[in-house]
């Protein structure tokens, strides 16, 4: 490709990217090369000649406008739009650009344009300036999605964690074409129970969901926008699914493909590393939690940065930045597969985001409508063991893991105690005492201990 193909090439993605207009200084911020911005503009005006945008207004109040062009596929003689076989698909309220979407990448794979992942469309975007979620959109959001604690990170994801635990796992592994139903999903998680007529593969998929969800709440304080976080969430929901043991936890360094789709992942190993690092770093920039949600759940999957499950990992970080600051979370309840899916389809071959946008903000007025109900039969919680929580869990899983009787229990809890201010002591024990009398099957999985050692240490304490 000659030098001026590729920069027109690039400055029509950066135009298209902002459909609300974009000045020169912008284009030129967004811009990979090194060429003058006078060169950019006599590019910019042939673009405007042929037709592929639109110049409005002069001088210093330049923009450069993408052409929304009423596009449709060819040969398509059914419904204009796809017909979705989700009974509540027809209750999503898609937008005017969400339809148009649905629209193009409903067209056969046959009909759609073989692409290859565009670097400036991670690249163009300048966290805090450009956002792919509209002022009133994110005003919305926030309404939505307050719960009114300001405490630390995860309190609230705390408070619902068992309800969090099944729809999140239940719901992001739905996605995924899991069969196991609601129920079976509470069994699993709740009482270990699996059921026998399904894979053990589905079975593993959620029990990995329930892993890392703990994780993002439990260390909701501690994590954030790094490999860290994010190479360990997959190692979580990777786990045991993968031929290659060391594959979980690992940026990919295979070619993968995409089924169903146009669309071929980037396959260079290095630069699959660095897009990765500027997710997260663009990510970690954005002030809007909502933002930052969408922004990990429209660029993780689009780079494909693992061997497998990069959706799931997209979905669950999608929930740290509204974790971290005790919102709402999403759990994606009765979102339609396929409709998830073609907004997937859209980012990866055309770059668009609305579809999935729809999707997105229609989840999230549905999930947090869902934990508000939820919330209003939950009492403020304990302010004591709030401050002390990360002790008191550590105390109950050295005592459950070593398979504890009561009396050696006392004896470490009192010894733990010491540790504290003295007016704090008493209350101290009494907490990790009155937790302790309140485990049950249902809830020992907050203090990260496996189902063999809490059955193993429930007949010692019951002796």
């Amino acid at each position: 490709m000659k030098k001026a193909e590729k920069y027109t090439e690039e400055l029509l993605a950066i135009v298209n990217s902002h459909p609300e207009g974009i000045n020169i200084n912008d284009v030129a911020a967004a811009f990979t090369e090194s060429t003058s911005i006078r060169s950019m503009q006599r590019l910019l005006l042939k673009l405007s000649d042929n037709g592929s945008i639109k110049i409005t207004g002069a001088a210093r109040s330049t923009k450069y406008q993408p052409i929304i062009k009423e596009e449709r596929p060819l040969n398509v003689v059914a419904e204009p739009f796809v017909k979705l076989t989700h009974p509540l698909a027809a209750g999503i309220p898609l937008s005017n650009e969400g339809k148009r979407t649905l629209n193009v990448i409903s067209a056969p794979i046959q009909q759609r344009i073989p692409v290859g992942y565009q670097q400036v469309f991670l690249k163009s975007y300048r966290p805090n300036i450009d956002s792919y979620l509209s002022i009133d959109e994110k005003r919305h959001l926030a309404a939505l999605g307050n719960t009114g604690i300001e405490r630390p990170a995860g309190t609230y994801a705390q408070q619902i964690m068992n309800r969090l635990l099944i729809d999140l796992s239940w719901n992001s592994s739905r996605l995924e074409g899991n069969t196991y139903s609601l129920l079976d999903t509470e069994r699993l998680i709740l009482q270990g129970e699996a059921d026998n007529s399904k894979s053990a593969k589905e079975a593993q998929m959620i029990l990995n969901h329930k892993d890392a969800i703990e994780f993002i709440v439990q260390a909701a304080q501690e994590i954030g926008f790094n490999r860290y976080t994010f190479l360990n969430l997959h190692a979580m929901l990777a786990s045991n699914l993968l031929s290659d043991l060391e594959a979980p936890g690992r940026l990919r360094s295979m070619a993968v493909g995409i089924t169903g789709s146009a669309f071929t992942p980037l396959a260079i190993p290095q630069l699959i590393g660095e897009y990765f690092d500027l997710i997260l770093e663009k990510a970690g920039q954005i002030k809007d939690p909502f933002e930052q949600s969408f922004f990990l759940m429209v660029h993780l999957p689009y780079l494909q940065p693992f061997d497998y499950v990069n959706k799931r990992v997209s979905r669950l970080a999608a929930n740290i930045p509204l974790i971290k600051r005790n919102l709402s979370p999403l759990s994606f309840t009765d979102v339609p597969e396929d409709l998830y899916f073609k907004g997937m389809m859209a980012v990866y071959e055309q770059n668009d985001i609305n579809l999935l946008k729809d999707v997105f903000l229609w989840a999230y007025d549905r999930s947090a409508q869902k934990y508000a109900v939820i919330r209003q039969s939950i009492g403020e919680p304990d302010l004591f063991k709030l401050k002390y929580r990360e002790f008191i869990k550590n105390i109950i899983t050295k005592i459950i893991v070593t398979e504890m009787g009561s009396k050696d229990a006392q004896k470490l809890i009192k010894d733990e105690a010491g540790e504290f201010p003295e007016q704090d002591r008493e209350q101290f024990i009494t907490s990790v005492e009155t937790e302790l009398m309140a485990i049950h099957e249902g809830n020992f999985a907050r203090y990260r201990v496996s189902q063999r050692d809490f059955i193993n240490w429930q007949k010692v304490w019951k002796m």
